[in-house]
């Protein structure tokens, strides 16, 4: 055999006769993709926010402006729900259906009380005064970034509580794959990392 007629072998034995190369599916790819985009996206909110908090004078005290212990088991609830995200994507590879289910349906129980509880802090700091031109505190690009950030990322949240959804409701009617709940799980990863990063730059620094 010749080598010009080797590699050709060699490519699609590595490649399983026409899956990709690298070894992933198209379909977790192009959730890659997704994922590195979106996190440039948010990169660039959060060095916005950086540079506009270096620059101001005067930066609102976290502690007057949001309810801490709140926040606190807000992004404790969303955290634990990566927990029940991982436990469905292991019960979907094992091919049971009830406890992927199951765990599927706590992790949007997880998503849900995680909204709720952000429209709370967001209704409060509406109720203070806090508006996209202006807050009580005296930094008037804090709100407006405040709401921007966390609202983009609130949106994520509601899309993945859909997109949970819609894979519960596949996995109830048998028609779901083990790389589909996974592909849901990388998003939902996803979005509870970038939240670390929204709680540190907002509540913690």
């Amino acid at each position: 055999m010749t080598v010009a007629a080797a590699v050709p072998m060699a490519m699609e034995a590595r490649g399983g006769g026409g899956t990709s190369p690298f070894g992933i599916s198209w379909q977790k790819a192009m959730m890659w993709f997704f994922i590195v985009t979106d996190a440039l996206l948010f990169a660039g909110f959060l060095a916005a926010y950086g540079f506009h908090r270096i620059a101001a004078p005067s930066w609102p005290d976290r502690r007057v402006v949001f309810h801490m212990e709140f926040i606190t088991a807000m992004t404790f609830i969303l955290i634990s729900s990566s927990a029940t995200m991982a436990t469905a994507v292991g019960a979907a590879r094992a091919a049971d259906t009830r406890t992927a289910v199951r765990f599927l349906g706590l992790t949007i129980l997880g998503g849900l009380v995680f909204l709720g509880m952000q429209a709370y802090e967001w209704s409060s700091l509406i109720g203070a005064g806090a508006r996209l031109d202006g807050n009580p505190w005296g930094v008037p690009g804090f709100s407006a970034l405040f709401f921007t950030i966390t609202g983009f990322h609130g949106t994520h949240v509601a899309i993945g509580v859909l997109i949970l959804a819609i894979a519960a409701l596949r996995a109830l009617r048998g028609r779901y794959s083990g790389e589909g709940v996974e592909l849901v799980g990388l998003y939902w990863h996803f979005v509870d990392l970038v939240w670390v990063f929204v709680f540190g730059c907002f509540y913690l620094v």
